[in-house]
C-alpha cells in the first residue's frame, strides 16, 4: 500500500517542490510509507533512476535534473517483508517503467518477479501485442479472474512516448482513490492532492483504465 506520483510537462520542469510535497504526503499517510522510495525521470529521452531504502521524507530531494516526465513511488512493504532496495519501484523492463499501489490476496498467476508488484508488471508484457490500452485492460481482466480478493490495484506504466493508468479498489476509497491536476506547465497524477497554484485537483473514477 504505497503512494504514487506521476508528472509530465511540455518542457522540462524542476521537480523538487513536487517531491517535497509528495514526501510530506508519505510522512503523514495513514499507512506507513517508510520502507524506501524510488523515482524515474527522462533525461535526453533516456530513463534515469534513483532508489533508496531511506524514507522519502528523510532523504535529499533537490538533486534531480529538470525533466518532462517523472514518476515517484514510496513503499509500504506488505507485512513489513522484503525491505530491500531492489524491491523498491519504479521497476523497468526495456523502455517501460512501472509503479504500483495495492494489495491482492490469493493471486494465481505464474510469473517471474521478486515481489507481487513486479510479477504483475512482468505479466502485463504478455498482452503487449494487443496494443497499449487493450493490453492493459486484458492484464487487469485476467488478474481479476485469477485473484481471490483485490483490495486495491492502482498502477502506472510509462514509456518516453506514452503513460497508462489503471485504478481499482474495493475498500478504503479515501486512501486508494487517485487524483489528477493540470496547468499549462504540467499534468500530475498523485495518490493525494497537494497545494498547486493555478491547479484544481479532480478525483479519478474507480476502475479507470486510460492513457494519461
Amino acid at each position: 500500500m504505497c503512494r504514487l506520483l506521476w508528472l509530465r510537462a511540455p518542457k522540462p520542469v524542476q521537480v523538487t517542490q513536487h517531491l517535497e510535497a509528495f514526501a510530506a504526503i508519505c510522512e503523514h499517510s495513514s499507512e506507513y510509507q517508510g520502507h524506501g522510495w524510488g523515482c524515474a525521470w527522462l533525461d535526453d529521452n533516456q530513463w534515469r533512476f534513483h532508489h533508496s531504502i531511506t524514507p522519502i521524507w528523510q532523504d535529499v530531494l533537490d538533486g534531480f535534473n529538470d525533466t518532462s516526465l517523472f514518476l515517484a513511488h514510496a513503499r509500504s512493504a506488505f507485512r513489513d517483508e522484503g525491505i530491500r532496495v531492489e524491491n523498491n519501484m519504479p521497476f523497468t523492463n526495456g523502455n517501460r517503467v512501472f509503479i504500483f499501489n495495492g494489495e491482492l490476496t490469493g493471486v494465481r498467476i505464474r510469473e517471474s518477479g521478486r515481489i507481487g508488484a513486479e510479477k504483475i508488471f512482468n505479466y502485463s508484457s504478455r498482452f503487449s501485442h494487443l496494443g497499449a490500452i487493450p493490453g492493459l485492460q486484458k492484464t487487469i481482466e485476467v488478474i481479476e479472474k485469477r485473484t481471490r480478493y483485490i483490495r486495491a490495484m492502482n498502477l502506472i506504466i510509462a514509456t518516453p512516448q506514452q503513460s497508462l493508468l489503471s485504478t481499482q479498489y474495493n475498500e478504503n476509497q479515501g486512501y486508494f482513490q487517485m487524483h489528477r491536476a493540470s496547468t499549462d506547465r504540467f499534468e500530475i497524477v498523485c495518490s493525494e492532492p497537494y497545494p498547486l497554484p493555478d491547479a484544481k485537483w479532480q478525483t479519478i473514477e474507480n476502475r479507470t483504465v486510460t492513457e494519461l
